[in-house]
């Protein structure tokens, strides 16, 4: 592992409050320049912050990454990127547990009330307002809570991945690359959307990839969208098939919800664990048990992402001869 790695990990892993995102754009920023790398932040009024390490509309490549953290939820966020029932099942039951909680709470309360001899119409409005509010307290919660204190997958490893690019990147190709730490991704793809429409016009032809959760699994999927197909065989040649580490490139038939998402030529990058039935899952995410954190997937990525940018320059190279 490396030093700025690790420095992460110990320093810089829960970035939710301005506090704790100030102090890693202070990092994130110093680091870039001392690898000698332009860095700047853009924000716009919705409060969005998004570091941006080199020259996004001149690089054949950018590789991205949100650095926000999210609140500590009971549950995991249960993902299953090529099964796209399960995930459904699983986001209603999330829907059940989020109305399903205030309502007990309020036939309870209605009960205890009607025992107790109140109008039954004072009754009626106490439980509309309980169900009520406790469907607006548990929103907040999931939005705005105390923030996790384990974010080691999400997204603590998408960010190392790219602090792993950018100090492995040799110097002659580094002008072809940038990389975005994308804000506020846990509240709806803020940052990435902000960034998009700032930029429509020069991200529509720009390969992304996007690393969120990679380190607990060694299926990794790349969650390729239909304009981003032509770089299929590229990608395929830089992240290939190990003893450890089986790639999943995938063209239909995949749902990953990440900041890739807002970008034509995006591909989501995820690392997953397999059912015994075969079923690509990920768990931990969203709760304490965000602890994983393997070092040998950052590697990986890392090594892929440096012969993506070779290749890629070496074939804009040929067309330029």
């Amino acid at each position: 592992m490396s030093e700025a790695v690790r420095e992460i990990l110990e320093k810089y892993e829960v970035r939710k409050t301005e506090k704790q995102k100030g102090a890693f754009i202070e990092y994130a920023l110093g680091f870039a320049e001392r690898n000698g790398y332009s860095a700047k932040v853009e924000e716009n009024k919705k409060g969005v912050k998004n570091i941006v390490v080199g020259n996004p509309e001149k690089a054949k490549v950018i590789y991205t990454a949100h650095y926000d953290t999210c609140p500590r939820l009971p549950f995991p966020n249960f993902i299953t990127p090529k099964n796209v029932f399960i995930y459904i099942l699983y986001q209603i039951f999330l829907t059940v547990f989020l109305i399903g909680i205030p309502t007990l709470a309020a036939i309870g309360i209605g009960a205890l009330l009607s025992t107790l001899g109140v109008d039954e119409y004072v009754v009626s409005i106490v439980k509309i307002w309980t169900e009520y509010i406790g469907i607006i307290a548990l929103l907040y919660l999931m939005m705005k809570g105390p923030a996790n204190p384990h974010t080691a997958n999400d997204n603590t490893s998408g960010v190392s991945t790219l602090i792993s690019i950018m100090e492995t990147l040799p110097e002659n190709l580094r002008e072809n690359v940038a990389f975005i730490f994308f804000d506020l991704e846990e509240v709806g793809l803020v940052g990435s959307s902000a960034y998009y429409r700032a930029h429509k016009s020069k991200m529509q032809d720009k390969l992304l990839l996007n690393f969120d959760c990679v380190s607990d699994g060694k299926t990794i999927l790349f969650a390729i969208k239909k304009n981003a197909a032509e770089y299929l065989d590229v990608l395929k040649a830089s992240f290939e098939k190990t003893d450890s580490f089986t790639p999943d490139f995938s063209t239909k038939g995949v749902f990953y919800p990440s900041d890739q998402a807002k970008f034509p030529m995006g591909v989501g990058v995820a690392a997953l664990k397999k059912s015994k039935r075969g079923t690509l899952y990920m768990d931990r995410i969203h709760t304490a048990k965000d602890t994983v954190f393997d070092e040998e997937n950052i590697a990986y990525l890392t090594h892929g992402a440096v012969k993506l940018v070779e290749f890629i320059s070496k074939n804009e190279q040929t067309k330029s001869d």
